[in-house]
């Protein structure tokens, strides 16, 4: 099952958290249900602010 997520004021790499992502797919079979579904989103959201941190970091 993926980690939880990291204290607050530490992010995580989109990577780390695209590698979850795809974790928590191939465990379930790509269906998301449930609690399964709520980490799948709670994912996606920390993905999207990793990718808009690295984004505003190179820029």
């Amino acid at each position: 099952m993926p980690t939880s997520p990291p204290p607050d004021g530490v992010a995580r790499s989109a990577a780390v958290v695209q590698a979850e992502i795809r974790a928590l797919l191939q465990e379930t079979g790509g269906w998301l249900w449930g609690p399964t579904r709520a980490e799948y989103e709670r994912l996606r959201d920390e993905w999207v602010e990793a990718v808009r941190e690295e984004i505003t970091t190179a820029a």
